[in-house]
């Protein structure tokens, strides 16, 4: 049973005969007859009752009728949104931990106000394997730290998140790398940029921590430096929302270091509607 299987019985069905159906369908009468009876014979059931020249349909003709009806118009609805440019459906998209908790909930609410067709399924994680996602058709679109150098993904930027050291209050001044040499350092795992970007400080000024704590999320990290269990680097956005800030010291990076842009990507080759509205959104220009 395919498509035109249902429509050649929906036109017989609607029209009540096979005459009627094959002018509407532009077929010859016999085709019609011959279509119907082997959709009878796939299925092992009557769907008509012939009374002459009329067809009426069966209890189990009006079943496959309803299923028709419905079958029919989802295949409409499929054509038509292969040629919709208005944006629609489930966006699927991923963002770091940080983004999705300080940039997401304000870009997400207009993006609801603006386009109530298009509902948003969110997935966290590190950049890299969030672009492998992407590539893979998994996500839509995903907010990721720089550097993007897949020439599969285009990309616009987003936010330029400024970061920060932080410990607990009282900590000395620090100014370089090696005045942690002797401390410990909070971190994600090895995909997270935030970490890579502190690692990579630490290179520059060729100073080797003592010790490296991985930890699961921004909370805990907060938390180990308010309980003097180390120093970390992350967004100033996210020291912004701690409510026990005042219990911590926070300390200033210089250069490259000082900031991250985050940008906006997606499958180079796949534009969709979706994916314009919220490019749009973002403005296609960085936000601090």
């Amino acid at each position: 049973m395919d498509l035109s299987d249902l429509r050649i019985f929906h036109a017989v069905a609607v029209a009540g005969g096979i005459t009627r159906a094959a002018a509407v369908l532009h077929r010859v009468p016999s085709n019609v007859t011959t279509r119907v009876r082997k959709l009878e014979e796939d299925l092992g059931v009557a769907l008509f009752v012939r009374e002459g020249k009329r067809m009426q349909l069966s209890a189990r003709g009006r079943v496959l009728l309803d299923y028709a009806n419905r079958l029919l118009a989802l295949a409409e609805e499929a054509r038509g949104a292969m040629h919709d440019e208005a944006p629609r459906g489930v966006l699927h998209l991923g963002a770091m931990e940080s983004t999705a908790a300080i940039r997401l909930p304000s870009l997400l609410a207009q993006m609801h106000e603006r386009y109530p067709d298009i509902s948003v399924e969110l997935r966290t994680g590190a950049p890299r394997p969030l672009m492998e996602r992407v590539l893979s058709g998994e996500l839509d679109a995903a907010l990721v730290a720089e550097p993007v150098s897949d020439p599969r993904l285009a990309s616009v930027p987003a936010y330029v998140e400024e970061l920060v050291l932080i410990g607990p209050a009282g900590h000395p001044p620090i100014r370089s790398a090696r005045d942690l040499r002797d401390g410990t350092l909070l971190v994600f795992e090895p995909d997270c940029p935030h970490r890579q970007r502190l690692e990579a400080w630490c290179l520059r000024d060729e100073m080797v921590p003592r010790r490296v704590v991985e930890v699961g999320s921004y909370h805990a990290i907060l938390g180990c430096c308010v309980a003097g269990m180390g120093v970390a680097l992350i967004p100033a956005a996210v020291l912004e929302t701690y409510s026990e800030r005042g219990r911590l010291s926070v300390h200033r990076l210089k250069g490259d270091f000082r900031s991250v842009r985050i940008l906006l990507v997606w499958q180079e080759d796949e534009p969709q509607p979706k994916v314009g509205a919220l490019v749009g959104l973002l403005g296609g220009a960085t936000r601090r």
